[in-house]
């Protein structure tokens, strides 16, 4: 059984930073797609960013620039850098994995899900 477990998230100020962790147990992180999406409030969850077995990366574009998705295989744990966070990246950020080839960016294609974990941030 596969289990992920998010952490890091909290509350900071616009511009500020701060990085999600992503532990999964039952299997290597590297055998899936990885992916963080977000949940607003009274909004549908949006995909993030992702990373593939490669190692490449994908990114919505609203994140471009601004958050980094990573991997370590030794701690089966992925990671999402976001810096200069603003009020609208507010949300509860979940971390997913892809059993699938299908594509990164897409909900349905996700098995396993996190608990989530909030991010808040404020003007």
């Amino acid at each position: 059984q596969v289990q992920l477990v998010e952490s890091g998230g909290g509350s900071v100020q616009a511009g500020g930073s701060l990085r999600l962790s992503c532990a999964a147990s039952g299997r290597a992180v590297s055998s899936f797609i990885m992916g963080w999406f977000r949940q607003a409030p009274g909004k549908d969850r949006e995909f993030a960013a992702a990373i593939r077995r490669s190692g490449s990366t994908t990114y919505a574009n609203f994140v471009k620039g601004r958050f980094t998705i990573s991997r370590d295989n030794a701690k089966n744990t992925i990671y999402l850098q976001m810096n200069n966070l603003k009020p609208e990246d507010t949300a509860v950020y979940y971390c997913a994995a892809n059993d699938d080839l299908g594509s990164p960016g897409a909900i349905s294609g996700y098995d396993y899900w996190g608990q989530g974990t909030q991010v808040t941030v404020s003007l």
